[in-house]
């Protein structure tokens, strides 16, 4: 079992070698960059590539780890024994089943994403050491105790918006996806904008690592942002002169699909009024 890139995702070499790795050693992928490089869509690609179905688990600053798990309706239980509903003598009934659960239950193995990590509360990977660890957990309510009937396939990704504990880190293969060079993302581009003419991907892809490279830049625009961009000069049929700056402006054409905030339109705007004085 062994994953490569697909029709639709180029995986790095690197990229590849770390998710067999964690895959062998059967320990969780920790997959951290900067937002946009396909964190979220490797898992989905290790799902295709392995043919093997997938578990979502997305987030939030307000998840709790138990959610992952189960969680137990007691308002529910209450309202039925007050109505009288016999289903209230089987507690299982108002047990609802997490995606660690899903994944631990499942009839054969599955890829179990477990998204944005760094989003909850400090203590939410500590909350899942054991679990994720042993790959079984006890429901208090049922006195049960749930094992992975097939061990899934875990990948975790982090934006890197805080750090994570020492415990944590320690189970996972750890990985960091780079932001890809111009040869890796014309093959990127290849896939999602297949036959685009090498003269405007060239200029389009130079004026795009010249902004990310700008000093003072609040927000370098992602991978999927370049996507995004190319599409739309597709769409409006440019061409690689086009794209060509007069000096009047250091924005690109169509800036709003690489540019999210108004501090870098701004900083644009200033250094295309320097470059102006400056003749």
């Amino acid at each position: 079992m062994q994953f490569q890139s697909t029709d639709q995702y180029i995986a790095t070499e690197d990229l590849t070698v770390a998710v067999n790795a964690a895959v062998t050693l059967e320990r969780p992928l920790l997959v951290k960059g900067e937002p946009g490089t396909g964190k979220t869509e490797l898992a989905r690609q290790v799902s295709a590539s392995l043919g093997l179905p997938m578990i979502e688990w997305h987030i939030k600053s307000t998840t709790k780890a138990q959610q992952g798990l189960y969680e137990y309706d007691a308002v529910s239980r209450l309202r039925d024994s007050q109505l009288g509903d016999p289903k209230v003598e089987d507690v299982a009934n108002y047990i609802k089943k997490g995606k660690l659960w899903q994944a631990f239950a499942a009839d054969q193995r599955t890829v179990l994403l477990i998204d944005e990590v760094d989003k909850a509360d400090i203590e939410f990977p500590n909350d899942l050491l054991q679990e994720l660890d042993r790959m079984e957990f006890h429901v208090y309510e049922t006195g049960e105790t749930i094992r992975a009937r097939h061990r899934p396939i875990v990948i975790i990704t982090s934006n890197n918006e805080k750090e994570l504990p020492d415990a944590f880190l320690r189970r996972c293969f750890f990985h960091f996806i780079r932001f890809p060079d111009m040869a890796t993302l014309k093959q990127i581009v290849e896939v999602h904008h297949p036959g685009i003419k090498n003269a405007l991907l060239t200029t389009a892809l130079t004026q795009f690592y010249e902004i990310r490279d700008t000093q003072g830049l609040k927000k370098k625009p992602s991978t999927s942002e370049v996507l995004d961009w190319l599409k739309l000069l597709l769409a409006e049929d440019l061409t690689a002169d086009d794209l060509k700056r007069d000096g009047a402006s250091a924005l690109p054409k169509l800036h709003g699909a690489l540019l999210k905030n108004e501090q870098d339109v701004h900083l644009f705007e200033r250094l295309a009024f320097i470059a102006r004085g400056q003749r």
